[in-house]
């Protein structure tokens, strides 16, 4: 089980961006690999602290992780499986200042920056059969990728380290800065040879079938990530992620409020002054409830474990079955005949006990 982010950053789920980043500098330095040459399990941890800032320190992830835990991004192949040491150092190598002589980058200084291709945003719509069971999609993507026969070489303009040195004159003298090359955008690498069809960065469209696997539990909106199933990126560049916005399909019978379920079942008259045992329809399966006799319109039965599983595994919400007594829109002349002997009867007189609660006061309990 994974470990939980704010656990290997030592912080509460309170902490401000500015004390996130000084934990998870104090964390990289503890573990740095020149501090710790050779040790795997504190290389582990390197990259572990990197997997929780780089969630930490995104608005948007945090929210999805202080939601839905780990779940929100599961579907990809985690931090730590895709990006390797040097993505680490070129993505937050800025934190570490001169902690490390002035180099926080283990052996990476001076190079370029690898490229990151762009992320990918899909829809996919899901039943609630498939949010109740959890589901393995299989989407065809048109994704960018590396034209086959593409040649990188090492960009002429900046000779392969992505910065370029300008110098400027200015009443204090002269001042050299060293600025990201806008021929490779900071890759370090241009291309030699384009092939036929390709764009100017040598990359192509190509449909690609990807394999997207989603928890039982989530909701609408929700968001979850593939690592690496976005657009490539030209040389050696990151591929992006593809991030996955999820819809939900209106189901003809229920009706979802967050984890529970909510049915209309209608009986008739009759059914309702001599009660009846009914078969209910589950997501699946079915369960037979018993409804007693004198039932009233307007009553609602929990039960209790027969709805949505929750995203993080914690319970199973309830399944609210809303009693409707059909009253029946014509009558022959019998039926018409039993109920006008029966208006004045004690037994079809409105009784309300303090346990039937009105339809106002039931809005009111929804909301409170």
């Amino acid at each position: 089980m994974k470990k939980d982010y704010y656990e290997v950053l030592g912080i509460s789920k309170n902490a401000s961006s500015s004390e996130i980043k000084k934990a998870y500098r104090k964390k990289a330095i503890q573990y740095h690999p020149d501090k710790n040459p050779g040790d795997k399990e504190a290389e582990a941890q390197f990259k572990l602290a990197a997997e929780a800032y780089e969630v930490l320190s995104d608005p948007q992830k945090k929210s999805q992780y202080d939601q839905f835990g780990h779940a929100a991004f599961e579907g990809g192949q985690g931090f730590g499986g895709s990006m390797n040491m040097e993505d680490i150092f070129s993505q937050f190598g800025d934190i570490f200042g001169s902690a490390f002589g002035g180099s926080f980058s283990g052996g990476f200084g001076g190079r370029a920056s690898r490229s990151r291709g762009s992320d990918m945003r899909i829809r996919v719509k899901l039943s609630l059969e498939e949010i109740s069971n959890g589901v393995e999609k299989k989407i065809k993507v048109p994704r960018k990728v590396q034209a086959p026969g593409v040649k990188y070489g090492i960009c002429k303009a900046c000779n392969g380290t992505g910065q370029v040195l300008k110098i400027t004159n200015t009443i204090l003298g002269r001042m050299q800065t060293s600025t990201t090359c806008d021929v490779c955008s900071g890759s370090g690498k241009s291309i030699l040879n384009k092939p036929l069809g390709s764009d100017q960065h040598g990359m192509i469209k190509k449909e690609e079938t990807v394999s997207i696997k989603i928890p039982s539990g989530v909701e609408e909106g929700m968001q979850l990530k593939v690592e690496g199933k976005g657009n490539e990126a030209p040389a050696d560049g990151v591929s992006g992620d593809l991030l996955v916005l999820i819809e939900e399909i209106d189901h003809p019978i229920f009706v979802r409020e967050s984890n529970h379920l909510h049915f209309d079942l209608y009986i008739s008259f009759s059914e309702a002054a001599l009660g009846i045992s009914k078969e209910v329809n589950l997501l699946n399966g079915k369960v037979r409830i018993k409804l007693e006799s004198g039932i009233q319109s307007g009553k609602t039965l929990r039960l209790r474990g027969k709805g949505l599983p929750s995203l993080n595994g914690y319970g199973t919400g309830d399944l609210l079955v809303h009693v409707n007594v059909w009253t029946p829109k014509t009558l022959n002349k019998e039926q018409k005949s039993f109920f006008e002997n029966m208006i004045d009867d004690d037994n079809f007189q409105p009784d309300p006990q303090s346990s039937d609660k009105s339809f106002f006061q039931k809005v009111k309990d929804m909301f409170n």
